[in-house]
């Protein structure tokens, strides 16, 4: 299973979720805070709290491959894990 947490304003996570869909991936997204500045209103505390035990940081876009055991912040490194991986 394939996990994106992160929020709709998050240029970052854009380019996160066009690299998915290029490559026909399904995956599940997470929007587990507002959007804005680190520590904007947690919208779902469940989610933030499971954000938060996976990756250890308040910071979007965060991927994580269930398969393969990996866990990613930065969007460039998210494209070439997908690219590496899932092409």
């Amino acid at each position: 299973m394939l996990e994106l947490y992160q929020h709709e304003a998050c240029e970052d996570s854009g380019l996160v979720r066009q690299k998915l869909s290029e490559l026909g991936l399904s995956y599940v997204v997470h929007n587990p805070r507002k959007p804005g500045s680190l520590g904007g209103d947690v919208l779902n505390e469940q989610t933030y709290e499971q954000m938060l035990a996976v990756g250890g940081e308040d910071r979007f876009p965060l991927f994580v491959d269930h398969r393969l055991g990996e866990v990613c912040f930065d969007e460039h490194e998210i494209v070439a894990y997908l690219d590496e991986h899932y092409r």
